[in-house]
């Protein structure tokens, strides 16, 4: 019952308020010439680092272009023209399929009782 009201409150195709918050969302990340999984931290959650290490060279510096050009827009208190803010698919993925296998690897090994790959803490 609690998971089903879950899912209904955060699809945008069935509540309306959610909806709101995709396309404002949406608006947003074009604005900037970002992604949504630009926004992960690789430095806050290991797993995203692993699985950007593991993404071809072209994806990871695609991805950090879009960061220096949103950090350069922010800074300069601009967004982009919008004939370039039409073009930009702001939750096309590129790093959940690998984000996906770095965590079931992980589920996997925690299973078989191995040691992690790597352990540090967050402060």
């Amino acid at each position: 019952m609690a998971s089903s009201w879950m899912q209904w409150l955060i699809n945008p195709r069935r509540n309306w308020f959610a909806a709101q918050h995709y396309k404002a969302l949406c608006n947003r990340l074009k604005k900037y010439g970002l992604r949504y999984e630009d926004l992960y931290d690789p430095m806050y959650d290991l797993d995203i680092k692993e699985a950007l290490s593991r993404l071809p060279r072209e994806v990871v510096d695609a991805r950090n272009q879009r960061l220096k050009r949103a950090i350069d827009l922010s800074m300069k208190h601009e967004y982009l023209p919008e004939d370039l803010q039409a073009l930009q698919t702001p939750f096309r993925s590129y790093l959940k399929d690998m984000l996906a296998l770095v965590k079931k690897e992980n589920a996997e090994r925690e299973a078989l009782g191995a040691l992690p790959l790597y352990q540090r803490s967050i402060p």
